[in-house]
């Protein structure tokens, strides 16, 4: 009943947003002689405060028109290549005409299934296309999925992965952000048990929850003291008529919005005053700066029901992966079998979803791979979002993917997969960064070399 009571309350809310616009356009209005004064712009800021945090948010565009490549501006088109019931795979064309023929590597970024859109990636893209043939995944609505279109889970998740792959070809490099670390290394293993020829290149996991032990957070805690019977009782509901996809069971996301904001409930509270004084005030930047961020923060899609659940039992309660346990159509996943698939991890070191260490157990189960087949990186100061977007992502953890699909992509060429190369960072003598021998390199302490969690 969640969900029918958020939408009676949305649909009640509605004229109340109606007064609340007609009153700030009182104030605001030149032809009231009082608009100037501090008491009618405290007015109308309330009321732009109070619809903004009312209102419904759709699906953003990601709105990226063009990038920049060796100083010269290449207008960019966002096609789909590849659509499938619960997912599209987005395609971000460069015009070569400006820059001419370019064959950077092909990289397929996996976005989060977890309640946000694909654009919350807006700007890992935006930094990947100057220099890589750049495909995501957008991820479709549960809610506007109709009911006979079938059922969505776990396993349909790896199965999209490794389609969109084999779509691509051989070398393709694969970035993975926070939930979908789990069935992209899944897929990895998978494609790697038959010995896909177009099996990954290099796999980059950024902030996800390989395996949820180590150092758990809030969010892991909570996961693993609820029974899978409280989830499915408490936050799994059914889509109300009229949307497409009336009576199919989803996790609305509008309630996984809720618990992330009581996470943060005073920061996101600050906000929203510096919001209204700011209004006051006429600072448009900062304004713009907060719509920006909360018209994406603030949209939310529907997850299938079956993936959720799964996705809670198998990865956040029983830990299958990192045991060796996690099953893919009947068959084990074994991650020792991926030897062609060079693994990256990226860490934020004040990630209060991902907790430090937790995606980096990625390098014990790959104990296939030669040693400098395995990249890891723990960025400094920043937390989860911080991992993938902002000035750190741009100046600090981007060049170094860059640096490794490079270098990856250098021994592929050069040598095959088996080929033994030097090590591929200059700046190894920094203990934040390390490529060690993740199969024996660990201290009398169970610590790899630099003192993390191993």
């Amino acid at each position: 009943m969640h969900y029918y009571t958020y939408e009676l309350t949305h649909a009640l809310m509605h004229p109340v947003r109606l007064m609340s616009r007609a009153l700030k356009a009182q104030f605001e209005t030149p032809l009231n002689p009082f608009a100037a004064t501090e008491l009618a712009k405290s007015v109308a800021a309330a009321c732009e405060v109070f619809e903004g945090v009312t209102r419904r948010y759709g699906k953003p565009e990601f709105g990226i028109k063009e990038t920049t490549v060796h100083g010269l501006t290449v207008p960019v088109r966002e096609e789909v290549v590849l659509k499938k019931t619960f997912c599209n795979l987005l395609h971000f064309d460069r015009d070569e005409t400006v820059v001419g023929k370019r064959y950077d590597p092909k990289v397929l970024i996996i976005a989060p299934m977890s309640g946000h859109y694909a654009t919350l990636l807006r700007s890992t893209v935006s930094e990947m296309i100057k220099e890589h043939n750049t495909y995501v995944t957008d991820w479709v609505d549960a809610r506007d999925v109709p009911l006979y279109e079938g059922a969505f889970d776990l396993d349909d998740f790896v199965d999209y992965i490794i389609e969109f792959i084999q779509f691509l070809g051989p070398n393709t490099h694969v970035i993975a952000v926070c939930q979908p670390a789990v069935p992209a290394l899944a897929a990895a293993a998978v494609m790697a048990a038959k010995d896909d020829p177009c099996q990954p290149a290099s796999m980059t996991l950024m902030g996800g929850p390989i395996d949820t032990r180590r150092n758990p957070t809030q969010v892991n805690k909570l996961a693993e003291e609820k029974p899978l019977s409280w989830f499915e009782s408490n936050v799994i509901d059914y889509v109300p008529f009229p949307n497409a996809g009336f009576g199919r069971r989803v996790y609305p996301g509008f309630i996984q919005l809720t618990g992330f904001m009581t996470m943060n409930l005073e920061r996101h509270t600050q906000a929203h005053m510096k919001l209204f004084q700011n209004l006051v005030k006429g600072d448009c930047d900062s304004v713009n700066a907060h719509k920006a961020f909360y018209e994406e923060y603030l949209a939310v899609m529907d997850l299938p029901a079956e993936f959720y659940l799964q996705t809670v039992k198998t990865v956040f309660q029983d830990h299958l992966l990192p045991k060796g346990e996690m099953m893919h159509r009947g068959q084990r996943v074994d991650c020792t079998a991926i030897r062609k698939t060079a693994i990256m991890t990226v860490e934020g070191e004040r990630d209060d979803i991902c907790g430090l260490g937790q995606t980096e157990a990625a390098h014990d189960l790959c104990s296939g791979l030669p040693v400098d087949e395995h990249y890891s990186y723990v960025q400094p100061g920043v937390g989860h979002y911080g991992v993938f977007s902002g000035t750190r992502w741009r100046t600090e953890i981007q060049p170094r993917i860059r640096e490794m699909i490079r270098s990856v992509q250098f021994k592929r060429r050069v040598g095959g997969a088996e080929t033994k190369m030097p090590l591929p960072y200059h700046a190894l003598h920094d203990s934040r960064e390390k490529v060690v021998d993740w199969r024996g390199a660990k201290g009398t302490n169970g610590a790899a070399p630099n003192g993390s969690t191993g």
